[in-house]
């Protein structure tokens, strides 16, 4: 059993050490190469630094100890004014390796939120990962990408300088007092059958058989925390996340009388928060036992160990002293595993979550790359599709084998059942739909010259005008273009709030938000217009003028508009229809689409 499972653990060592690899690499190889390396050599310097000072300190403990002993006032003296300077020297090196460690922690997550968000960001990564959640492959997408972004990075580059420094501590500490703790320990004789044998360097062979009873023992108590920190930190995203959602939906849950199954919500989220905690605590509590046990008995360890000797005269104070003191640092430094289970537990959570998050993100890139199975057809002057696929995250298909054309001047009313595919027909022309094949053919300069007005706009929090104008800057538009937009929108009371700040897409009715929607669209005034049940919310009377001003911008640019909507009143704003309809039982797809005048 235990041959067996040996090679298993090796080989999740080995992994685990490449990830960690894999994560920290890239900051050291990127262009902050140099000062990240200055940094991290300058961090190391300061830590052999300051062993060396601790090994002076050590040799003071023989020296002034022996002065206590044999009451010579002069060397005490002498041996204060010395650990004076020692002191003082060690402080400044304390203090300069603290600082320039948290200075490369900031700059290397400063580094990797970048990095991060760049990916995030890129490639419609943030949208596939958010889809991949409702393609019945939950256990594929990360939860929170939020979280990995802001804590996790941040706990991972803690993590990773403070314990690699603290290991090299430990490891270089070991290097400079193994050898005054061999020297000073002595041999230890015992008979046994008859004979007499002797262990050179007794004390040495006590701490290391001490400290690796210990990390054994610490392994097999601590070693649950590894996944109940993984799941703590996704426990403590989702209710976060959940009164997020709250704050955002506010109105709409007052509306529903929505407090109770709301609170029921959160109860039920933070219950698990708490319910795991607690098992994490009982995991902490039971290593805190052994750890506090381990570190007590270690303080009179040597004491006991070395006793004999003093007593018997073979040495004097200073040397018990010197003996205990670098008992204690080899001893630290074999229990450095010990010490720093906990840690290497949150460590090891964190180190998977944003592998599991890289290894998303990479996912959704590569599936970018080959399932934007959409091809694109050399661009022309009208938008067309062959053979155009498209089904839904969970493998269903939607519609199969379509072929639709529009051309500049064209005006086409897309209408059919709740969930049959308008929206996603919108997402394939727009290039962002992963779950599609077929070809495309989109009209010259159809990047720069098409808009989509989705069925929930987005408007950022901050100036109106920087709503308006998003994704643009608003300094690209004058104030009279955004007035003028806001106005043929009819949102004329808004013209004078161009500087004021707020959460727009909380602030402003559902009404209020379709025409800041369509002022935007006046603003930019595309040649391709994608309205996706864009007045929905409006009067008749509203939603004809606001539309008379589209369809009118639209032609003025030598375009077309494509527009989802169930009201009749629209209709009259087309020439052309593309209905959608349920397919006959046993078809390829659920549904089937059918060409027709408006």
């Amino acid at each position: 059993m235990a041959s067996s499972a040996s090679p298993g653990r090796l080989a999740a060592f080995t992994q685990t050490a490449r990830r960690i690899w894999a994560l920290v690499l890239p900051y050291f190889q990127s262009d902050q190469k140099w000062k990240a390396r200055g940094l991290l050599a300058a961090i190391i310097v300061l830590n052999l630094a300051a062993v060396y000072m601790l090994v002076q300190l050590n040799d003071w403990n023989r020296v002034f100890y022996d002065a206590l002993q044999n009451k010579d006032q002069p060397v005490f003296w002498q041996q204060l004014g010395r650990f004076s300077y020692l002191a003082f020297a060690y402080i400044i090196i304390a203090v300069y390796r603290f600082y320039l460690t948290q200075l490369l922690e900031m700059r290397w997550r400063a580094w990797m939120t970048e990095h991060y968000l760049q990916r995030w960001l890129s490639h419609h990564a943030f949208y596939k990962l958010e889809l991949a959640r409702f393609s019945g492959k939950d256990g594929t997408s990360p939860d929170n990408p939020d979280q990995r972004i802001q804590e996790d990075l941040n706990l991972f580059t803690s993590y990773t300088i403070g314990l690699s420094m603290g290991l090299l501590n430990a490891v270089v500490t070991l290097a400079s007092f193994v050898g005054i703790l061999w020297s000073l320990s002595g041999g230890f004789s015992f008979h046994f059958n008859g004979s007499t044998y002797e262990i050179a360097g007794f004390m040495v062979w006590m701490a290391v058989l001490y400290c690796v009873a210990g990390s054994i023992a610490t392994h097999y108590i601590g070693r649950p925390q590894i996944a109940l920190n993984y799941r703590q930190q996704r426990f403590e995203a989702d209710f976060r996340h959940h009164m997020v959602r709250v704050r955002e939906y506010s109105e709409a849950i007052a509306l529903d009388r929505g407090e109770t199954v709301e609170r029921q919500q959160l109860d039920t989220r933070f219950s698990a928060v708490l319910g795991n905690y607690l098992r994490l605590l009982k995991a902490q509590k039971n290593l805190v036992w052994f750890t506090n046990f381990f570190g007590q008995a270690a303080v009179v360890f040597p004491f006991i160990v070395a006793a004999p000797r003093f007593f018997s005269g073979a040495i004097q104070l200073g040397e018990l002293m010197q003996i205990a003191s670098a008992f204690g640092r080899v001893q630290d430094s074999l229990g450095w595993f010990v010490d720093n289970y906990s840690s290497l537990a949150s460590w090891r959570a964190t180190t998977d979550r944003l592998t599991h998050f890289e290894e998303s993100i990479a996912a959704a890139v590569q599936e970018n790359r080959s399932l934007d199975a959409i091809d694109s057809i050399a661009p022309g002057q009208s938008l067309q599709t062959r053979d155009l696929t498209l089904g839904l995250p969970t493998g269903e298909r939607l519609l199969s084998g379509v072929a639709l054309s529009a051309a500049p001047g064209d005006a086409v009313l897309i209408q059919g059942p709740s969930g049959s595919g308008k929206s996603t027909l919108f997402r394939a022309f727009a290039g962002i739909w992963p779950f599609a094949q077929g070809s495309v053919q989109r009209p010259e300069g159809f990047a720069g010259h098409a808009m989509f007005i989705p069925q929930r706009p987005y408007f950022p929090d901050g100036r109106l005008r920087d709503a308006l104008a998003y994704p643009e800057p608003a300094a690209r538009y004058s104030d009279e273009a955004l007035q003028h937009a806001l106005a043929d929108a009819q949102l004329p009371q808004l013209a004078r709030r161009l500087d004021d700040e707020d959460a727009w897409g909380q602030k402003l009715s559902g009404g209020e938000q379709q025409r800041l929607a369509i002022a935007r669209v006046l603003l930019k005034q595309p040649s391709w217009l994608f309205a996706d049940e864009a007045t929905s919310a409006l009067d008749a009377a509203t939603e004809q003028a606001v539309y008379e001003k589209l369809r009118a911008q639209v032609q003025h640019a030598g375009g077309a508009m494509v527009s989802i909507a169930h009201r009749p009143g629209v209709a009259s704003f087309h020439n052309r229809r593309w209905v959608l309809e349920k397919s006959p039982e046993g078809a390829a797809a659920l549904y089937q689409l059918r060409e027709g005048p408006a």
